[in-house]
């Protein structure tokens, strides 16, 4: 049987100054992984779209109310986005009444948007193409998620607003 001297510490025993240092050394490794992602995700995006979200916000009211006219008017306008070998491509935008006649005499205005940048964005004035079917030509679109925005306008007025999500490959 060995003898522990009265004088000696056990190397391997745990002292509450071991495990606070342990906590705090956790803790602060914790606390510094934290502190360089939150760094790195606002400097690579601060999530800020709007230049001016309070003005954006008042708008809501008004985006309701052409909402439900827009609703009432049961429109049925379809887009898509044809693409060739090049990357180059053509909106076509086609937009029947509620009993399915062809629209004339509207301005038709696109826009595709990224979803998540605010940079890139495409705009585009359609032109009348016969039998409710309006079109504008795209010049080298990259590939990926887009959000096309569709307004149609009628004696100044807009009457129709969409926005969906396509994926244009390469």
């Amino acid at each position: 049987m060995a003898m522990v001297q009265s004088g000696m510490k056990d190397p391997k025993a745990i002292t509450g100054r071991t495990v606070l240092v342990w906590l705090l050394s956790f803790f602060g490794v914790v606390f510094a992984a934290n502190a360089a992602f939150i760094y790195l995700a606002l400097g690579s995006y601060p999530g800020v779209v709007e230049e001016r979200p309070y003005e954006a916000g008042q708008t809501y009211n008004e985006e309701l109310a052409a909402a439900r006219m827009q609703a009432d008017l049961d429109w049925q306008v379809s887009g898509e986005v044809i693409q060739d070998a090049e990357g180059t491509g053509r909106l076509v935008v086609t937009a029947a009444d509620a009993d399915g006649n062809p629209l004339y005499g509207v301005e038709v205005r696109a826009l595709l948007r990224r979803p998540v940048m605010a940079t890139g964005d495409i705009e585009s004035f359609l032109k009348a193409d016969g039998g409710g079917r309006y079109t504008a030509d795209l010049e080298k679109v990259p590939p990926g998620n887009w959000t096309l925005v569709l307004e149609i306008e009628q004696d100044g007025v807009r009457k129709f607003k969409s926005e969906n999500r396509i994926f244009l490959k390469e």
